[in-house]
């Protein structure tokens, strides 16, 4: 080395010194520079091992000035980072990790040569002081990025390890496509919160040429709810039909501000390209796509957490024809409407002309724009969700479906949420009788407050358990009421269930007997089944036919909702020409002048595809 350097480095001097004894002066220098050593000598945990690592650093300690910076360039294997972070965090220096970045041209290697990160400790020195416990954590993800502080070694080391488990990732997504379903979140490198959420989907099928690697797909604001954007069977179909061997979309988080589709654009560029596709060419320009160039307005229009729900929003988003629909969304489950309704006020065209004028720049609505207290504002007359126009066609399976409007209809409706469903049943059957039950009280402000929901001497609320509300309508002897129709619309708060809707108490034998207690005998019994789990799915469907022997099932296009229609009498069986009939018959008297009827709300549509199980 000496020999080397003699020309070049004449002031560089090149010792053979032992590490953990060197002969240095204290305090002898600004930097120790360590490239690997301590990867080499911490190889396991075995005590002698420690113990010699112990010695090392503290020769790094003794040389280094106060001030001074020992900087090792590491793999930051789990054990190793434990090690070094505990050691100069006890010593009260403060800790700092960098990840050094890669090349472009490493990124677009066809065959990665390496799959971890490299990591660089940056622990400085400080002069100690007496009694105290201050710890400094940093990390620092990209040399363009301010570090990062964070609460405790335990976090950093978690940190690190997603970078890494990132890393890996990439790396198999440049080797091979079809990992199956792969999912990501970037986040805000200040704060750590999710920013960006990326699903990456191949298309195996799709021919390769120069120009179809690889594409990015934004998601405008308040449409990664929808099947095409928020399922992974819409996914694929939206990969399909854009031509992309990889497509990678994008969903925005509610939370984050973003300027424009540039701004993203530019954020994305450099951590996309990291997920390309094997075999694409070093200066190939990657497309970023969207539906109809903007990145799509979501207001907040108020959050809180709710002890039986947890946390939830109340958001306002544009839809493709640029009305806007108010939606509640549970945290928990955050791509998941839990219930919608369409406002009855536009933005306003002084509105949408300064967003013309000024496209790079994304603001919320206005106050004067959007309805400021929506109780006045929501469209009673429009169902937004596919399953609620599902079970209020249902009501075609009753006798005489063209009188419902002239004579009493009792109905029972478990699960309120928005209150849309028991409040189109009120506001267009002049007749009915409701009862709602909710178990969450949180719920039926949130109905009141921000979807117009309200109480009358034909709609009452009762904040109670499904559950125990029905058990002790049906142990009423004579005196328990008997519904013409009871809906159950009640979603599961495990997450881990293979039914999402209802909780599987609601579909066991004894309770649907109690159900069937309190149901007229021409009534109809409505059901919301949301059940991923086949066999769960096919023994649920059992037991409802075992208690409810004439079964119609409604499958909701798109989604995994599933409408069950259940009814006491096989006898009362329709073929589908006579149900489509009685659905026609029905909506002709619910379309007569001045009762607001939606017109692109066809009830015999909901019930064409129809099956008797």
């Amino acid at each position: 080395m000496k020999e080397c350097n003699a020309t070049r480095r004449p002031q560089m001097s090149f010792l053979k010194m032992d590490v953990t004894q060197m002969e240095f002066p204290d305090a002898s220098f600004q930097v120790v520079l360590d490239k690997g050593t301590l990867d080499a000598v911490l190889t396991d945990e075995e005590e002698k091992t420690l113990q010699q690592v112990d010695r090392m650093l503290a020769e790094v300690g003794r040389v280094l000035q106060v001030g001074g910076r020992y900087l090792c360039i590491s793999l930051a294997q789990a054990h190793i980072l434990k090690k070094a972070v505990g050691h100069f965090s006890r010593e009260g220096w403060m800790v700092r990790v960098h990840q050094v970045a890669n090349s472009q041209d490493q990124v677009l290697e066809a065959e990665p040569q390496f799959s971890l990160p490299v990591f660089a400790f940056i622990m400085t020195k400080f002069r100690p002081v007496p009694g105290s416990a201050l710890q400094i954590f940093e990390l620092c993800a990209q040399e363009q990025r301010k570090p990062v502080r964070l609460e405790s070694a335990e976090r950093l080391a978690e940190a690190v390890q997603e970078r890494q488990q990132y890393a890996w990732l990439c790396s198999q997504l440049r080797r091979k496509a079809r990992l199956g379903s792969v999912s990501l979140d970037l986040c805000d490198g200040d704060t750590g919160e999710p920013r960006y959420t990326l699903h990456v989907v191949d298309s195996p099928t799709v021919k390769p040429s120069r120009d179809n690697h690889f594409a990015i797909f934004i998601i405008p604001q308040g449409r990664e709810t929808e099947w095409l954007f928020g399922m992974d069977e819409g996914r694929k179909q939206l990969a399909a039909s854009a031509g992309f061997r990889r497509l990678i979309t994008v969903a925005l988080h509610r939370g984050q501000q973003y300027e424009s589709m540039d701004h993203i654009q530019a954020e994305l560029s450099a951590r996309v390209m990291e997920l390309a596709p094997a075999g694409m060419p070093t200066q190939q320009q990657v497309p970023f796509l969207s539906v109809g160039g903007d990145i799509g307005v979501r207001t907040v229009q108020h959050q809180d957490c709710s002890p039986l729900s947890g946390d939830y929003v109340i958001e306002d988003v544009q839809g493709d024809d640029k009305r806007y629909f108010r939606r509640l969304i549970f945290l928990s489950n955050r791509n998941v409407v839990q219930s919608e309704a369409r406002l009855l006020k536009d933005v306003s065209h002084k509105a949408q002309k300064k967003r013309k004028k000024d496209r790079k720049k994304q603001r919320p609505a206005d106050a004067e724009d959007l309805p400021a207290a929506p109780g006045q504002s929501i469209d009673k007359s429009y169902l937004c969700c596919e399953h609620h126009k599902a079970m209020i066609a249902g009501l075609a399976l009753l006798r005489n479906p063209e009188l419902l409007l002239e004579i009493p209809l009792a109905l029972l409706v478990v699960g309120l949420g928005g209150g849309s469903l028991p409040l189109f049943v009120h506001d267009h059957f002049p007749k009915s009788c409701i009862d709602a039950v909710e178990i969450d009280p949180s719920m039926l402000e949130v109905a009141t407050q921000w979807f117009g929901f309200s109480q009358s001497d034909r709609m009452k609320v009762h904040i109670a358990d499904g559950l125990d509300y029905i058990a002790s309508l049906a142990g009423g002897g004579e005196a328990r009421p008997c519904y013409d129709v009871i809906m159950f619309d009640v979603d599961s708060k495990d997450p881990t269930l293979g039914m999402s809707c209802p909780p599987p108490a609601f579909v066991e034998q004894s309770f649907l007997q109690k159900v069937k207690s309190i149901l007229t005998p021409e009534g109809v019994f409505i059901l919301n089944l949301v059940c991923r789990d086949l066999g769960l799915k096919d023994s649920v469907l059992a037991g409802l036919k075992a208690v409810f022997p004439l079964l119609y099932v409604r499958r909701i296009e798109g989604e995994v909702n599933e409408i069950l229609f259940c009814q006491l009498h096989p006898e009362q069986k329709l073929a589908t020409p006579e149900l489509l009939e009685t659905a026609q018959a029905l909506e002709r008297t619910l379309r007569k002048p001045g009762r607001g009827w939606d017109d692109t709300y066809v009830l015999s549509d909901m019930l064409k595809t129809v099956k008797i199980v």
